[in-house]
């Protein structure tokens, strides 16, 4: 199992937002290239990318984004307002290892089989948010009729390489993990899952390793220290 380090990207700051609320800031950081170089300094085998104002529609980062990609050297994946074709083969040209698409894919999944057949699935992760084991889209402002495994089902198929599963109910509350949405994916898909949502405390990264979990994304225990990153790299020996 690898932990990913969240990087979200907010008004050209790294931010930690409760619950997806614009607004409800509790980690703000200026320099996001600085703070993505400092988490591979630390050892992550991987970062994770979110451009929240191309999520919420109220802008966009490419121009951060693309000093995170000239300063580092391993593996990034990154979602948030990607609506397009177009979009997410910028993204992909420019040195983003994996685009995550969430929206766009729930609109029209055909979209996931284009992009997988001229790239590669493993350059092709889609985005599952889940409320009430309902998937939500654009920006969980909409709920969907489908859970997350009915919807997991559609993108393996598709071509997707891999799954990011957010839990909305527990994301940036720190108030640890809900188990079984994430136990359900696992045993029913065969490709990758990545765990997002309430990650606070290694105990909750031993469960999720216990259930073979590919990888964990974590944003706010980690930037309020509530884990120490370096433990967590035991998880990938």
């Amino acid at each position: 199992m690898i932990v990913i380090p969240a990087v979200d990207i907010k008004n050209g700051k790294c931010v930690q937002l409760v619950q997806g609320e614009p607004g409800s800031e509790q980690v703000v950081i200026d320099n996001p290239a600085g703070v993505a170089l400092s988490w591979q300094q630390k050892g992550a085998k991987r970062l994770h990318i979110v451009d929240l104002d191309g999520a919420l529609g109220s802008g966009e980062n490419i121009h951060i984004v693309r000093e995170i990609i000239d300063n580092t050297s391993i593996p990034i994946q990154m979602g948030g307002g990607i609506r397009s074709v177009e979009d997410a083969k910028v993204l992909l040209d420019a040195g983003i290892d994996t685009v995550i698409i969430g929206t766009m894919a729930i609109d029209n999944p055909s979209i996931i089989e284009e992009l997988s057949s001229e790239y590669s699935p493993e350059n092709i992760c889609v985005s599952l948010d889940s409320k009430d084991n309902k998937v939500l889209t654009h920006g969980w402002q909409k709920s969907t009729d489908k859970s997350p495994l009915e919807y997991a089902r559609i993108f393996e198929e598709k071509g997707a390489g891999s799954i990011l599963y957010t839990n909305v109910d527990v994301e940036g509350l720190l108030g640890g993990i809900n188990l079984e949405p994430a136990r359900e994916l696992i045993d029913n898909i065969s490709i990758p899952l990545i765990y997002s949502g309430g990650v606070t405390s290694l105990d909750d990264l031993d469960v999720l390793s216990s259930i073979n979990t590919d990888y964990v994304v974590i944003g706010s225990a980690l930037y309020k220290n509530k884990i120490n990153f370096e433990d967590t790299l035991k998880y990938s020996q």
